[in-house]
């Protein structure tokens, strides 16, 4: 006999060797179970189901893929993977008093359709099936309803991910810093998600369509937070997990990490290679308006993925299409050759000289460009599209060239600042005032130049006196 735990309630169920059906005695509802009578996969299951009820929804999974990597023709570690992919978390019905589900992850895609439900289905036994299929299609249902809602909302700018309160139900530091940049990023014009305000008049079971929408739509997300255990609190984590995904698929997507009163090392892992901003330096709301402004705009301007080809010659618009299809592909000599070949058609088209730069720099997408660390202000490529172009492309190609250049600044102002706090010798202090004076106008650049330079004769006098 195996002891499994109910994914609805959590209660203990005694199920027989080979038995693959079986009724909570605790909640009354009628489940699956794994016909595999084995205490180390018991246990698997027991505790992925355990994380899946805390709605810990990626670690569950990451259990249920360990059991199919060891058991492919395991049915109910199929089902186990939808249950977390669709963020399903099952509450009481007030009326009826049964267990139904919730939907926290919707997917655009059904779940009638989707590949670990196949799975489960081919490898059920009849029993199995039946159930599958009954709640699937409840499944399925709720994801329609909250996609007709998402239908109707308009697309965000900026995603505000933090901890609203603490575990004494008092609000957190975090929640007053996000309270402050979602005003700030208002004033600016820009439509900002953030739950507090947002949500304010909507129910708990309806808070999911309005996130999908938002983490869907929104090219900026600021992860914002205090303490390492807050950026990794179960809702937190819901939330910038499910927009890390969506980067996966969507380059034009951009995640900040904003901390402060912590080391930048707490955060989490999954952000070691996203460029974090530390809330508590001096300017740092204007310095994050500027930046999400810039990351924005040439969204605004143009969907990533669409490919303008402006040209009056048949012949070429075909060409450019092909060439564009082999940049997103990474097939970046064949993209390059069919750039080439409108340039015989057409010497002063700049699309094909956009698609050489892309080709050359090698970037998937158009808007890629603005993600590159060195500048491409130099290429022979960027200098004759930015000459043919019409004035909405040259604007654009320049907004690019002012994101690499504010992160060029932005880069050399940190290394410049952490210096500071080592640097004691005359000559460092005045190399240092030296970078300071370079990034002319950037933040307090020029504060800290003057202050450098202060230290640099302090340093002076200083080893006048020690030799003396």
């Amino acid at each position: 006999m195996s002891i499994f735990k109910c994914k609805m309630c959590g209660g203990s169920l005694e199920v027989q060797k080979g038995q693959t059906i079986c009724e909570c005695e605790y909640c009354g509802t009628k489940q699956t179970v794994s016909a595999i009578d084995d205490e180390v996969t018991t246990n698997l299951y027991n505790r992925a189901n355990n994380l899946r009820i805390k709605c810990e929804f990626d670690k569950a999974q990451e259990i249920y893929e360990k059991i199919v990597a060891k058991n492919p023709n395991e049915a109910e570690a199929y089902w186990g993977i939808v249950l977390c992919k669709y963020g399903i978390e099952y509450v009481e019905d007030p009326n009826t008093y049964k267990r139904v589900p919730t939907c926290h992850r919707t997917q655009l895609e059904s779940v009638l359709t989707d590949v670990d439900y196949l799975s489960a289905m081919e490898n059920a036994d009849s029993n199995q099936k039946l159930i599958y299929e009954q709640e699937a299609k409840e499944i399925d249902k709720l994801q329609k309803d909250i996609l007709s809602i998402v239908h109707n909302e308009k697309p965000f700018d900026v995603f505000i991910c933090y901890k609203e309160t603490d575990e004494n139900g008092k609000r957190t530091v975090d929640s007053v810093l996000a309270n402050d940049i979602y005003y700030q990023l208002t004033q600016e014009g820009l439509k900002v998600f953030y739950a507090a305000i947002t949500l304010e008049n909507k129910l708990g079971q309806e808070y999911e369509p309005y996130i999908f929408s938002a983490l869907n739509s929104a090219k900026v997300m600021l992860v914002v937070g205090t303490k390492p255990e807050n950026f990794n609190a179960v809702w937190v984590k819901n939330e910038w997990s499910r927009y890390l995904k969506l980067m996966n698929n969507d380059r034009s997507k951009t995640l900040i990490p904003c901390f402060r009163d912590m080391d930048a090392y707490d955060l989490p892992d999954e952000f070691s290679h996203l460029q974090a901003q530390d809330m508590g330096k001096i300017g740092f709301i204007n310095d994050i308006v500027r930046g999400i402004k810039k990351l924005i705009a040439p969204a605004k301007e143009q969907p990533t993925n669409t490919v303008v080809v402006e040209s009056n010659n048949t012949d070429i618009a075909p060409l450019l299409k092909r060439a564009f299809i082999f940049l997103e592909d990474g097939n970046w000599k064949d993209a390059d050759e069919y750039c080439e070949r409108v340039l015989d058609l057409d010497p002063e088209n700049a699309q094909a000289y956009l698609g050489k730069l892309m080709a050359e720099l090698k970037v998937h997408k158009q808007d890629d460009l603005a993600k590159l660390e060195t500048s491409f202000d130099e290429s022979d490529n960027y200098i004759k599209a930015a000459r043919y172009a019409n004035e909405k492309l040259r604007d654009k190609l320049n907004s690019y060239l002012d994101v690499i250049c504010y992160n060029a600044d932005e880069k050399m102002y940190q290394i410049s600042v952490d210096l500071m706090a080592k640097t004691k010798t005359e000559k460092d202090f005045i190399n240092l005032a030296e970078s300071f004076e370079l990034l002319e106008n950037f933040k307090d650049s020029k504060e800290l130049a003057a202050k450098c330079r202060d230290k640099a004769e302090e340093a002076r006098k200083e080893t006048i006196y020690l030799n003396a």
